[in-house]
């Protein structure tokens, strides 16, 4: 059952779900098909209510399951019929949400969690984003209106949706940059002295008939549906390796290419693709055609799952090996490594809480986007927060401050007359800072990653508690709008580089989360306001200015209106980094 949200906000869908036996699998567990079933269409619901036309689902994002599934359920005392993760009767919610509309597509944030009604306990099941494009007549697309968050939460997820559409982007070409520069020899991992299984004896391929059950009320294939049909050939592959009941872990985006109407022949083929000591990847692909006598099919999603397959204390077994097949399974088996340290860095980079992420993360070219992610959308969370006091104001410079947590968060605004591209290229390149900077020494730029991020060596003026001068390594990112309303952004954090290690020379210095953000307020002026997230090593220094016995703040941003005054009219700051 779906319904509106108490909540005043008009895209929210939240769906309760009793499981029945007919949702289940052979071990009484609700299947993840089902599931994903209940997900796509509360997303769809949510999308069809801000749109107000029907919608298609374009992609889901990567899923990892929190409170996996089938995860061994631990029974209170004295109960002895032991029973694994989601059961029949128990209650599944899940919530949906537009967090933001683009042109013709919308990011949906859906939150699954489930209910036992007897014991009251609650757990998360997993979080995931939906991709969904508004149709109008013969499947042309529709524009969409403007969505305008309302409380801190929509207003933080509005803000980095933006930067995981941009993520999306660029994943194939992150996979491939990788790829690229791992060698090319794929060795064989001997594990245990036990013989690597063949890929090809994995493989499955099934075919359904699409019906109108199966279909939604555009005639089209319910995607939940065919994500259901691609979890279940996946599973199939899984077990024919490990000869056991496999556990599904994450799923790595759903990517749908076309659609599929009632009466098309769907054919799902799944292989595992590598299989590592405790985890596997299954590779699944649908293709459709519209006749039994047709030989053209249409390829019209594929996705990838990692199952693990768990012992009696619910920790994962050692898997057998897979040796894949001369050519395309070679491919694939090199991708499938490419893939799981993809995962693995953007689990650590973008889905630890922000307490969670070192100062300083490692920096290397296959995490560079969720680096760039992070950086960014940090800045973004900071910027959209509701707690702000004022905590000075000197003329046209206004001071304000953020404690929540263990952190003390200050922000620094004014207006200055020039057009917001072009402070957004002055401010963005920090080899200029200690032109308007007294704390800047020096800035070097060590790599430029690409148009949107650098990479700097920063030495400051300030002198440690050690008598000898700071020095960072800092990420820089830029952003230009994505569309009417945002800000021009540019966010620093601290990142290390093995060719810029700490030298005795100076007191290495970190900064989890600062930068600019620029709003233009007509077309020469703009309002520029400065975050910054104290580290403990800041902290003095900024308390000393919020508490009004010092004014380098002030004098700093006074500098700064300066600098742009003077050199906003500057031919370097070329008309395309507008």
């Amino acid at each position: 059952m779906a319904s509106p949200s108490p909540t005043g906000n008009p895209t929210e869908v939240q769906m309760s779900q009793l499981v029945l036996p007919c949702h289940t699998n052979h071990r009484g567990e609700l299947s993840t098909g089902q599931l994903l079933k209940w997900i796509d269409t509360a997303a769809c619901l949510s999308a069809e209510r801000h749109a107000g036309c029907p919608c298609v689902t374009a992609s889901m994002d990567d899923i990892y399951f929190e409170h996996t599934i089938s995860q061994p359920y631990i029974n209170p005392p004295g109960q002895q019929d032991g029973r694994n993760g989601v059961c029949v009767g128990q209650v599944v919610n899940i919530k949906a949400k537009v967090n933001r509309a683009f042109n013709s597509s919308m990011e949906v944030g859906i939150q699954v969690s489930y209910e036992d009604l007897c014991s009251g306990k609650h757990c998360s099941i997993c979080k995931a984003y939906a991709t969904f494009v508004a149709q109008g007549p013969s499947g042309s697309k529709v524009k969409l209106k403007p969505l305008t968050p309302q409380t801190e939460e929509e207003k933080i997820e509005h803000s980095i949706a933006a930067e995981r559409r941009r993520m999306r982007l660029v994943h194939k070409d992150t996979l491939k940059d990788l790829l690229t520069r791992s060698p090319r020899e794929t060795e064989l991992e001997t594990r245990d002295g036990s013989a690597a299984v063949p890929a090809e004896k994995t493989r499955v391929e099934s075919v359904e008939l699409v019906l109108p059950p199966h279909a939604n009320h555009q005639g089209n294939t319910f995607g939940g549906q065919i994500m259901a049909w691609m979890e279940n050939v996946a599973t199939i592959a899984a077990s024919r390796l490990c000869h056991a009941h496999p556990t599904l872990r994450a799923i790595e985006m759903f990517h749908f290419r076309g659609p599929s109407q009632v009466g098309d022949r769907l054919v799902l083929k799944a292989i595992v693709n590598n299989a590592f000591k405790n985890s596997m990847e299954v590779g699944v692909c649908a293709e459709a055609y519209g006749q039994e006598m047709s030989v053209s099919r249409r390829h019209i999603n594929s996705a990838f799952m990692t199952f693990v397959v768990l012992d009696q204390e619910g920790q994962p077994r050692t898997l057998p090996m897979v040796a894949p097949e001369p050519g395309d399974g070679v491919r694939r088996y090199r991708e499938a490594s490419a893939r799981k340290k993809i995962r693995l860095d953007r689990k650590y980079v973008v889905s630890c809480k922000q307490t969670e992420v070192p100062l300083s993360v490692p920096w290397d070219q296959s995490n560079k986007v969720y680096l760039s992610y992070n950086n960014v959308s940090a800045l973004k969370t900071l910027v959209a927060k509701a707690n702000w006091a004022l905590a000075r104001e000197k003329e046209k410079v206004r001071m304000y401050t953020l404690e929540e947590d263990k952190f003390l968060s200050f922000r620094i605004e004014m207006s200055v007359r020039i057009a917001a591209g072009r402070a957004f290229s002055l401010l963005s390149d920090l080899r200029r800072r200690h032109e308007w900077d007294s704390h800047y020494a020096s800035a070097e730029l060590v790599q430029q990653v690409d148009d949107d991020d650098m990479i700097y060596h920063v030495v400051s003026q300030t002198l440690s508690h050690e008598n000898k001068p700071q020095d960072f390594v800092i990420l820089a990112s830029r952003r230009k709008p994505c569309s009417k309303g945002d800000p021009y952004v540019v966010a620093f954090r601290s990142v290390t580089l093995p060719t810029h290690p700490a030298s005795t020379s100076f007191t290495r210095g970190e900064t989890i989360c600062s930068g600019f953000c620029i709003w233009p307020e007509s077309e020469e002026t703009s309002k520029v306001a400065y975050y910054n997230q104290a580290t403990p090593g800041y902290l003095n220094y900024v308390t000393t200015n919020v508490a009004g016995l010092s004014s380098n703040f002030c004098a700093t941003f006074e500098a700064c209106e300066k600098f742009l005054l003077k050199n906003k009219e500057d031919l370097i700051v070329r008309l395309q980094d507008l």
